[in-house]
This record gives C-alpha cells, structure tokens and sequence, in this order.
C-alpha cells in the first residue's frame, strides 16, 4: 500500500539536496534554498508534493522544535532582564507598524475593516527565520538579538487577541471583550504552571529519568515536555510556538538542558527545513510574474516601513543608532503567523483571492531578502549613521556626565556582562584604573550609582572610545556577544591606539583569525578555554605536579591554542615545554615574611635557584 506522505518526503528530500547543494557552490543562504524547494514541488510550481496539509503539519512540529531548542539556550532569568524589550519595544513596534499598515491599505484603496485587518499582518514578524539567523551568527546575546526576541516574543503572544478580534472585524462574531479576559486568566494560569514546573516539578522528574542513564528515555520525557506545554497553550487559545518557548524555558533552569539540547537538534533542523519548504509552496509563481512591479515595490516597501519603525521602537528603549538599525534590519519581513491569520480573514471575507495572493507574494518575497538584510546590517547601520539628519541623535547618551580628567594607562572594558563584572572586580581590588562603556542604559544607571566608572555608548564608534580615552589607555577588553561589533572595535581601536593591547572573547573558533589580522593581541574562545579548565581538572586528578599543569596551560595559550587547532599536529608532552623569554612574562608579588625579603639579587640567585630572568623591579 503507498503512503502519499512517504513518497512526498522522499520528492521534498532529493529536491532539497539537488536545490541546497546548488545553492551551497553559490554561497545562497540555505533558507532560500527550502523556500526554492517549495516552489519547484508545491501546487504552483510542477506540483509534485500531494500532501500539502500533511506537510504544513510537519512544518508545525518544526516551529515548536526550533522555539523549544531557542527556549533551552535562554533562561527565565534572561526573560526578566528584557522585559522592557517585550513590553515596551514590543507595543511600541506592534502599534506604530499596525498604524502605518492601515494608512498604506486605505490610501491603496482598501475598505477600512479590510485595511485595519492588513495592518495585523504586516505588524508580525517571523520569529522562525529571524531567530535561525541570529543564532547561526552568534547574535541571541547580543544588545540587538535581545530586543529582537523580545519584540518576536511580544508579536507571538498579540497574534491571539488578533485571531480573536478578526471575526469582530468581519461582523460575524460577538463577546470579544469576555473572550480576551478568558484568555487573559488562562494566560495568567499557565505562566504560573510554567514557574511552577520551572522550579520543582521538572528538575526532579529529569533527575529521576537521567539516573537511569537510558538515553531513549530522557529524549521521549524532553519530548513530551516540550509537546505538552505547546498543546497547552494551544489548547486555551496561545500560539504553538510560544508554549514551545515557554517548554524550553522550564528545562533550561535544570542542569539537563545541555543534554537536552544535544538530543533535539538533529531532529529541529529537519523539521525546520518542512516550515521554510512549507512557506515556499503557498508562492504562486504565476501572480508575481503578472505583476512583477507591483510585487517588488510593495515588498520593498514593507522592509522599509518596518525596518524603520523597529528601529524607532528599539532606540525608544535607550539604545543607539547602531543597534537601532540592526533590530529593525532583523524585523523588516512579515512572519508565519501572518500567514494562518491571513487564512482566517479570507475565510471570513476580510481579503479577496487577489489581495490574498498579493500578501502571500509580498510576505514570502520579504522573507526571503531577510538573510541578506540582516548580513547587510552592520553595513547598513553605518551608512545611515553618516547622514547630517541623524548625526544630533547619533551624539544622544554618548556623555551622561561631565568629561572628566584625561586617564593614561588604564583598562577599558567594553561590556558589562557577567565577564565584564569579573573583570572590573579584578581591576578594582588590584588597583587597576579603568573605566566601563556598557550599551544598556539601565544598567548603566544602577552601576553608576553604586560608584563604578562606567557611561552609556555604542563602543563602535569613535566618539564614545575617545571619552574613554582610548588613545591613552593600556588595555581594551571586549567582553561582548556581538560579532559584528567585537570586530568593528578591534579594528577602530588598533587605529586610534596602535600600541593598545586588545583582549577579546569569542564564542566561535572560526572567529578567532579574523579577530587577529584586524588587529586583537589576544583572543580567548570560550570552547578551548573549557577544554583547558577540563584537562586541567583531569591532570590534577591524576596527581600531575601544578608547577608542570601550569607550563602546560601556558603553552597552550602562548600558541593561539595551536594544539586544539591542529588535531593531526606533532604530539606535546610536559617535559617538551620550552618557553621564549618574550613570549612568557610573569608578574610577582614578593609577600611579607618571604625568604626573599631584604636579600640582594646575587643572594637569592635566581638563575641557578629557580630557572627565572629577572627583568625589572617596581
């Protein structure tokens, strides 16, 4: 007996293949390349796929299993720290986008419910592609990956008072003001289900599932979680995808979510891939060729509208022009949930067929630009930095305090993470001057008060790193999540100050190459730093001697972590440490009652004692 399902996935695999493997010589994004596969084998293009619905379900699981996966890397304490992102930038973007929606549509011609109606749609974003994007590009982190999530997490949750507004709309329904108080409490219940489950239900049921060490096991209880809390979201009226936030969240605050993560993401990037290919079926290719203008000025227009209204709404948050521009680059498409809304207002008369098409059109053309758009950010953010108009607002919260004295030789630490805290503390009790440029105002405010050195500033730009008084400082350290940015300061500082000495952290190896020939003197990967702080644990275990551990550390680091780099590289035992004079030089402390106190240099010998070159005394 054939299952239609069986062989659609097969058609939608091998034309997948064929289409990404094409795309990849090309360097295309991948994205496309599933949009492309929906077009060759959906109803509008050779029509090889028969089991659209049962596609368009698999393309479900897909979102739940990416929001889950993104829901696991986050945590409820990251939740807290952007909640003015979700309920300040998130209104902010949903109402200014939903008022330029409606204006566009009546000046189009359209019926004011009908316009009001568009102005739903083009308001939301694509959590799904957006979210992919920022993570393959290290950017969750970041200032503009956090208010982009929280902006994506605000659409997904006022996507259901639209849903439940549209019939209203239409005139075919009544009690919509008792049905968003109902679903208000349900929505209350569940958040406090989801704490609940957060602090005690899951961690000890995880904890029960992993003593067992059956991996089968702990990857059908992670799946059930997941699933369970998006059926119950879904079930009281919430999106599929929020409750498959929320799921990833209630994991992530256990100590299993690492493993968890390990287990789902095999099978998230494959029903992922069904979403995209899913959004690329619903194109009719023959409408864009009618109306190709027609088409691209529309979808041009809508990346323009919205990139600009997401940036007004992020700089309303306090942040500067650079981030600003980089959310709204992020935001300038309309997203999956614009698609089932725009198939509940067909069904109730709101759309024709033709306005129909034309959405789908615009929205799929939007979606695929948003890879581009958002590689073209940090380009486009400085473009538009440069102009005179907006030269007065790019100085708005550089200096919140008067200039003070010109400081020489101290630390500038850029960031003021949990690295950042570390460091400054550091600094602090070691007597080390130096001063914090840190982009959130909010945090800028409370540290201020409790007496750090630290100002509001988009280190990317000049202006901010002379307030720092970069050109006389010793060292900068970059203890960002921002890519873009790490390397747009590195490059600016080694202009500014070619004899600063530059630290930066990264989250991915392949960064690190890059970060050197733009000019950083250290780069510190945080995936080799954990290899050493393992081995060194191991080493110890195995009663290994500190003093050779320590040369061992050393080497690895005076090398780039060559070691980790080369896996085929020539073998390195203790005794082949060698160590160049300029390569390795340690500060010393001489502490109070040491053997060395009120001895002369001939007298302590330390040549012969100890192997050490002394090269001078403070």
């Amino acid at each position: 007996m054939e299952i239609p399902l069986l062989r659609d996935i097969v058609i939608i695999f091998g034309l997948s293949i064929a289409v990404l493997l094409f795309f990849h010589r090309l360097r295309i994004p991948v994205i496309l390349g599933f949009l492309l596969t929906g077009v060759l084998a959906g109803p509008h293009g050779f029509g090889l796929v028969e089991a659209v619905h049962q596609v368009e379900l698999l393309a479900e699981i897909g979102v739940i299993l990416l929001l889950f996966t993104i829901g696991l890397e986050f945590s409820l304490e990251h939740l807290v720290q952007i909640k003015r992102s979700v309920l300040v930038g998130g209104t902010l973007q949903v109402l200014l986008t939903f008022a330029a929606g409606v204006g566009a549509s009546l000046l189009y011609g359209l019926a004011l419910r009908a316009s009001i109606f568009v102005g739903f749609l083009v308001t939301l974003s694509s959590t799904a592609i957006v979210l992919k994007l920022l993570q393959e590009r290290g950017e969750v982190d970041s200032p503009q990956g956090k208010v982009t999530l929280g902006v994506l997490i605000f659409q997904d949750i006022i996507v259901v008072p639209m849903m439940l507004f549209t019939p209203v709309l239409a005139g075919a329904g009544g009690g919509a003001g008792a049905s968003l108080l109902e679903l208000f409490g349900k929505g209350l219940a569940i958040i406090a289900i989801v704490l609940a489950g957060a602090r005690w239900l899951v961690p000890q049921l995880l904890f029960l599932i992993a003593e067992t060490r059956n991996r089968e096991l702990f990857l059908l209880s992670v799946l059930a979680i997941c699933f369970a809390v998006a059926w119950l979201t879904s079930s009281v009226g919430l999106s599929l995808a929020l409750g498959a936030f929320l799921a990833g969240l209630i994991i992530s605050e256990s100590e299993y979510s690492h493993q968890a993560i390990g287990h789902i993401l095999p099978f998230r990037d494959i029903f992922s891939s069904f979403f995209f290919i899913s959004i690329g079926m619903l194109l009719d290719v023959n409408y864009v060729v009618s109306q190709p203008f027609l088409v691209i000025a529309l979808a041009v227009g809508v990346i323009v509208v919205k990139g600009l209204l997401a940036a007004v709404s992020a700089l309303a948050l306090s942040y500067p022009l650079r981030t600003g521009f980089l959310v709204g680059t992020s935001l300038a498409q309309v997203g999956e949930f614009s698609f089932v809304l725009a198939a509940t207002g067909l069904a109730y008369g709101l759309l024709t067929d033709d306005t129909y098409q034309l959405f789908l059109a615009v929205s799929v053309l939007t979606m695929a630009a948003t890879p581009y758009i958002i590689a073209a950010g940090p380009g486009i953010s400085e473009a538009l930095s440069r102009l005179p108009v907006l030269q007065s607002w790019k100085g708005r919260g550089k200096v919140l305090e008067k200039k003070q004295p010109a400081k020489r030789d101290h630390l500038i630490i850029v960031g003021y993470g949990i690295n950042g805290r570390n460091l400054a503390r550091a600094a602090r009790s070691s007597g080390i001057p130096y001063v914090i440029i840190e982009i959130n105002a909010q945090t800028v405010k409370a540290e201020k008060a409790k007496g750090e050195p630290i100002f509001f500033g988009d280190a990317t730009q000049e202006t901010i790193l002379d307030h720092a008084d970069v050109r006389q400082a010793r060292v900068l350290v970059l203890a960002i999540s921002d890519p873009v940015a790490t390397r747009r300061i590195i490059e600016l500082a080694r202009r500014l100050n070619p004899k600063l000495h530059i630290i930066a952290r990264t989250r991915f190896i392949q960064e690190m190459k890059p970060l050197y020939e733009l000019g950083a003197d250290q780069v510190i990967p945080e995936e080799f730093e954990t290899s050493v702080e393992i081995f060194t644990r191991v080493l110890r275990k195995y009663l290994v001697p500190e003093d050779e551990i320590e040369k061992f550390v050393a080497q690895v680091r005076a090398d780039g972590y060559e070691m980790f780099r080369e896996l085929a590289g020539p073998r390195v035992t203790m005794a082949d440490l060698h160590f160049n004079l300029t390569d390795e030089i340690t500060t010393l402390r001489v502490q109070e009652g040491s053997k060395l106190v009120g001895q002369t240099l001939r007298q302590i010998d330390l040549r012969n004692r100890y192997g050490l070159t002394l090269l001078a005394v403070k």
